[in-house]
């Protein structure tokens, strides 16, 4: 996918008061300092213009939300969203998730959300997608004990590969489908992302897995 690059997005960031950027991380003082209250904390990280994670923030108040996200031109779509709804559990965080432990102090998050990552189909490139053993150490660093990974894609070999990296990793599978929408008990509560529309129209069937942290 091409992105677009929007003229004075990264300033436009910097001034809002939903967004943090990679200078200002609240590492161990979200709940405390940005949301002040212990409610339960997720994030989704590549939020891409924003319709899972303010969809699940205007629908579960009692849970806070953080979207993360690279690309400052992303970001800023998601931006918008949020000043038009102004969800009291919803921030946005601009960096890139290599650097997910500079952001969150060990058992900070109860729960990730990785929706329709990158592939990089290449063997060489493996360690760089999301749900490589080099990222699930990173999130084992942030999660609380029982706290859980939940990974959507329409990439049968990136699921596949995905799965995979959870056993190594001795993480427990709690739940594994390549069809989600045949699933009418896991499909209760979804939020679908705006590929997730793209792809179930086309008939593309969703994979799902929900790994979790012991």
């Amino acid at each position: 996918m091409r992105l677009r690059n929007i003229p004075g997005a990264r300033e436009k960031l910097e001034e809002s008061i939903y967004v943090f950027t990679e200078e200002e991380l609240m590492k161990g003082r979200w709940k405390k300092e940005v949301f002040k209250n212990e409610a339960p904390l997720h994030i989704e990280i590549g939020s891409g213009k924003g319709r899972f994670i303010t969809g699940l923030a205007a629908e579960n108040p009692e849970i806070d939300y953080l979207g993360i996200e690279k690309y400052s031109s992303v970001l800023l779509k998601i931006m918008k969203k949020q000043q038009e709804l102004d969800l009291d559990n919803l921030r946005l965080i601009r960096m890139d998730a290599t650097y997910i432990t500079d952001a969150f102090e060990e058992g900070e998050v109860d729960r990730i959300y990785l929706n329709f990552s990158d592939p990089w189909p290449k063997d060489r490139y493996a360690k760089r997608r999301l749900t490589s053993d080099r990222f699930l150490a990173r999130y084992e660093k942030i999660l609380k004990k029982g706290g859980r990974v939940e990974f959507k894609t329409d990439n049968k070999d990136l699921f596949d590969f995905s799965v995979e990296s959870v056993k190594d990793a001795g993480w427990k599978l709690g739940y594994v489908t390549h069809d989600l929408y045949s699933d009418e008990e896991m499909l209760k509560g979804n939020m679908a992302t705006e590929y997730e529309l793209k792809f179930t129209k086309l008939g593309n069937p969703i994979c799902k897995l929900i790994a979790v942290y012991e």
